[in-house]
């Protein structure tokens, strides 16, 4: 039987017998064993009911924290002439067009966002087995492949979330700091479940949201009354 350390043993015993709680309740609750020596990020999984291995099944996009996320994104831009001057200028760490698909190529990969212009993707395209697996490829049904730079940019650097559903039917991301005051990580957690709930595929069927798990980097789990969690 697993031994664990006065920490999480204090941690357990605070979320003994909790379940089915509300985002603030929750919320309260992670926080207040939160204890590591560095800012923990409040993490949130979701099991959804669908098989992603079916095309009209498949769950992806976007979301805007109304508070951030509270990390600091690098944010790459394909692009050339003007529409790289406008990535720049809106704060793009990474600016290239063939030049930086022979640095990624390289296995240099350092940023966490990808975007780039329509006409760029030719060159993006020779990236797919690099960046696919990272989730970092463009894509026009997130917002990363467009002309419109400039909000794209920094939209990635205000706090969006992109989210994508995994084999086993889960969407797991990082919504905020622990740090937040609670109020703010609540908004955080319904603007989430409300943006996954509204990308629900017309080929899911019965239960959609089936289990909705909050908890720190370090700290255990508690599940949420599913129809607590959004902001509806």
């Amino acid at each position: 039987m697993a031994k664990y350390g006065k920490r999480t043993t204090a941690a357990r015993a605070a979320f003994a017998g909790k379940s089915m709680v509300t985002v603030e309740e929750a919320v309260v609750l992670i926080k207040s064993v939160a204890t590591a020596k560095f800012d923990e990020s409040l993490e949130i999984a979701m099991n959804l009911g669908v098989d992603p291995r079916h095309a009209d099944q498949m769950v992806r996009g976007t979301v805007n924290l109304p508070n951030g996320t509270g990390k600091s994104v690098r944010v790459a831009v394909f692009a050339r002439g003007p529409k790289a001057e406008e990535a720049l200028a809106a704060g793009a760490d990474v600016v290239g067009a063939e030049d930086l698909m022979e640095i990624v190529q390289g296995g240099k990969i350092d940023f966490d966002r990808c975007i780039a212009t329509p006409d760029m993707m030719p060159v993006v395209g020779r990236l797919g087995k690099v960046l696919g697996p990272r989730n970092l490829m463009p894509n026009p049904k997130i917002g990363t492949v467009t002309m419109d730079v400039k909000e794209a940019v920094e939209a990635a650097k205000g706090g969006q979330v992109q989210f994508k559903v995994e084999k086993a039917g889960v969407i797991h991301a990082g919504i905020g700091k622990v740090s937040f005051d609670d109020a703010k990580l609540a908004e955080n957690v319904r603007s989430f479940v409300d943006a996954v709930s509204k990308a629900k595929p017309s080929g899911s069927k019965g239960s959609y949201m089936k289990k909705i798990i909050l908890s720190s980097t370090m700290g255990p789990s508690v599940t949420l009354n599913v129809d607590n969690a959004t902001g509806q």
